[in-house]
């Protein structure tokens, strides 16, 4: 599969700066009008020449269509697991399992935003796991107990018997001190603010 995806790659690659080489080369005016006249016209002489000409044509057509039905078939595939039951098949988008994620995360009590990405790839599940912490914790075993939490939950929950591979990446880490001049900015609450006058 790899394959197809580096050779529809570099068809297009060529075939986008063939054109854009054509492009160039009329717009600096390096080919007179007269070349390419003759250039196309010989293409007009006979239906020999007319009908290599199509064909090499529908033949560019077809292999873009089979090109880009197969990038965003792989591109569909890596943004869901699919698995077989005997009723049919299943598939589970990933979107579903970053949610589950995020709610998982909403309730740690240490951290303050979790945001996750969720791949599947031949290898497995790769889970990338961007989070920012409320506390200063000590973070070699938080966060090892975060993975096996993750990788234990996500596999309950998926059921599935691939490996799942967990990295976090720790943007930010509040510290107590950050905490109370939060509190400080924020506005005192209006006395009595809740009562009307009857």
């Amino acid at each position: 599969m790899r394959f197809f995806t580096v050779l529809g790659i570099i068809f297009y690659t060529t075939v986008l700066s063939l054109v854009g080489g054509i492009l160039i080369v009329v717009a600096f005016n390096w080919v007179s009008l007269a070349s390419i006249n003759n250039f196309l016209g010989y293409f007009y002489t006979g239906f020999q020449e007319r009908f290599i000409l199509g064909s090499v044509g529908l033949l560019l057509i077809l292999i873009s269509i089979s090109f880009a039905q197969l990038i965003l078939g792989k591109i569909q595939r890596e943004r869901t697991i699919a698995f077989s039951t005997p009723s049919g098949e299943i598939t589970i988008s990933l979107s579903a399992v970053e949610d589950l994620i995020i709610r998982l995360m909403r309730s740690i009590s240490e951290i303050k935003d979790a945001k996750p990405n969720v791949v599947a790839t031949k290898k497995g599940i790769e889970i990338d796991l961007r989070i920012s912490l409320k506390s200063e914790v000590n973070i070699p075993e938080f966060t090892a107990q975060l993975q096996e939490m993750l990788r234990s939950k996500v596999g309950e929950v998926l059921g599935v018997e691939e490996p799942i591979t967990v990295r976090i990446h720790i943007a930010k880490i509040t510290s107590s001190q950050e905490k109370i001049e939060e509190k400080k900015g924020e506005p005192p609450p209006i006395p009595f603010s809740g009562y009307r006058k009857i």
